[in-house]
């Protein structure tokens, strides 16, 4: 190749690389969306729900509480149907849970906080932007269970009053519990859960973990 030939060459290259890297450099990095609401992550002993706050609650989710108005926040677990409805607690029914079968929504429904139903100590809250309280409505709708008519598919009363049962679409086992499940909505949420969670210390540690880093890194209020 002749040396001018060569030189022009590399000069272009030089020259291109030179563009790209001031492309690069006035690229504006990915901001993360503001937070416009906030969830709660509730422990309940051996069990996790997750509430929202009814204003973010859309109209397929609303519908669950009729009859309830004034409530302040709808909260969501998931559960072994038989074990939930039947209330027994024996030996049999608790090893029976550890097998697949139907499941169960319990919706609590509050016309307090969280933390004021259940105690500071157990909830955590969490920020989300639009996109991750949309794809939580999504996931929880898709939870429901519904009839031809494509009515939820109701199943009594809680067992103490703002509590309501619902068929729930996935189906529970040892491997797919409440607290499965309770990971599987803050993923859809958008919050990095790890690893397959079976118990309940294994969803509060994670969120707890995340509400630290995000408050040492000023995440705003929404």
């Amino acid at each position: 190749m002749p040396g001018r030939l060569r030189i022009a060459l590399i000069g272009a290259a030089m020259n291109l690389a030179t563009l790209a890297m001031g492309g690069c450099a006035a690229t504006p990095a990915a901001v993360a969306a503001p937070p416009v609401t906030a969830i709660s992550v509730v422990e309940r002993d051996w069990h996790t729900d997750i509430c929202i706050r009814t204003v973010d609650a859309d109209a397929r989710l609303l519908r669950l509480a009729r009859g309830y108005d004034g409530s302040a926040f709808l909260c969501f677990g998931f559960g072994d149907r038989h074990y939930l409805i039947s209330r027994e607690r024996g030996p049999m029914t608790l090893l029976s849970a550890l097998l697949p079968g139907d499941g169960a929504i319990l919706l609590t429904i509050l016309r307090d906080t969280p933390a004021a139903a259940f105690g500071a100590e157990n909830v955590v809250d969490l920020h989300l932007d639009e996109a991750g309280i949309g794809r939580l409505r999504a996931f929880l709708n898709r939870t429901v269970q519904e009839n031809d008519a494509g009515e939820p598919v109701g199943l009594g009363n809680g067992p103490y009053p703002g509590g309501l049962y619902f068929g729930a679409t996935p189906r529970y086992n040892g491997f797919h519990t409440c607290n499965t499940w309770t990971a599987e909505a803050l993923r859809e949420a958008g919050i990095p859960m790890h690893g397959p969670v079976l118990f309940a210390e294994g969803v509060m540690m994670q969120v707890r973990e995340i509400q630290e880093v995000r408050e040492k890194q000023g995440s705003p209020a929404p």
